[in-house]
């Protein structure tokens, strides 16, 4: 089968074509046809990267068909729809751990199908694992056109909390209008003093930072009493911050990372379980849609990736086989 891998350099990664053998299920396994993938930052920037020179298959998600489920993963037929995290999405063919396994709701396309399982679990980590988002809250989303700051907006809005959106560029936030989007700043600077007129000097109840160290600071000081801060990013390429501990201690603030790096399986399946009952249906009636920016045919994965190095999109960059 023919199947794309992320190849790291020292200035980044490329992509590269190959011709691979179709993979065989494991007991907890699902081998799929895939129908679509997408372009995640985390496999494809230098700055998550491995070593220079290695090769690994690409795709962190899909969605797709059953062909064959392995053993202990027969309550997935061969023909049923669906969607998940995994490794090799960029492919063919690829394998999906039945506990990764979502159904893909009615009403969602390959491509929308294929843009939901990383962005849409990270965002109900920080919002509703960790987050406790609670109706009418206020939500500050650090990069708020980025994969994970569209998720987590469109959920936040669906929760009924109110969301202020932070962006370099005034246009991203302008195409985000569309999704209830509160209130955006245009910038890359400071935003604290606009996030308290916004709030009327409440604060943030939950912030989420995808920026990096940068930004860090200036999300204490907009943070809420008792406000939850989650760290899910660090495209800055800035990995320490100085904290004020005096906000820390007088807010009662808490502060989470969200990462799936050194999580088991069993506990990334808990989140797809979680998602799946409460979010998940937010998807099915059509409260939520997911936001594609651009669709590339699978043969043009290279360029695909060099649009998504433009950073000029807003939403997702699906890919359709």
């Amino acid at each position: 089968m023919r199947a794309f891998y992320v190849l790291d350099r020292p200035d980044g990664t490329t992509l590269e074509a190959r011709e691979v053998a179709t993979p065989e299920p494991g007991p907890g396994q699902l081998l799929i046809r895939v129908r679509a993938s997408a372009l995640n930052r985390g496999e494809l920037t230098s700055l998550y990267a491995g070593a220079a020179g290695t090769a690994r298959p690409g795709g962190a998600e899909a969605a797709g068909e059953v062909v064959a489920p392995g053993s202990e993963a027969r309550r997935f037929a061969p023909g049923t729809r669906v969607m998940g995290r995994l490794k090799g999405g960029f492919a063919e063919y690829a394998l999906l751990d039945a506990g990764e396994a979502m159904i893909v709701p009615e009403r969602l396309g390959w491509e929308e199908a294929a843009t939901v399982p990383i962005v849409f679990l990270v965002a109900y980590d920080m919002l509703v694992t960790y987050g406790r988002l609670a109706r009418g809250e206020w939500v500050l989303i650090a990069a708020v056109s980025s994969g994970v700051g569209v998720a987590s907006l469109q959920l936040a809005k669906a929760m009924c909390a109110k969301v202020i959106g932070t962006s370099g560029s005034g246009a991203k936030l302008a195409k985000l209008r569309s999704l209830d989007l509160d209130a955006g700043i245009a910038t890359r600077g400071d935003f604290v003093d606009e996030v308290m007129r916004i709030t009327g000097k409440h604060g943030a109840d939950l912030a989420i930072n995808n920026v990096g160290g940068t930004v860090f600071p200036a999300l204490v000081r907009a943070a809420a009493y008792r406000g939850r801060i989650a760290t899910v990013g660090y495209v800055d390429g800035t990995l320490h911050a100085d904290l004020d501990l005096g906000a820390l201690h007088a807010k009662r603030l808490e502060l989470f990372g969200v990462s799936n790096r050194l999580r088991t399986a069993e506990e990334r399946a808990l989140t797809v379980a979680g998602f799946t009952r409460d979010s998940l249906p937010f998807l099915a009636d059509g409260t939520i849609r997911p936001l594609i920016d651009r669709t590339f045919d699978f043969d043009a994965l290279p360029q695909a990736k060099a649009y998504f190095d433009t950073n000029t999109h807003v939403g997702k960059i699906a890919i359709r086989l």
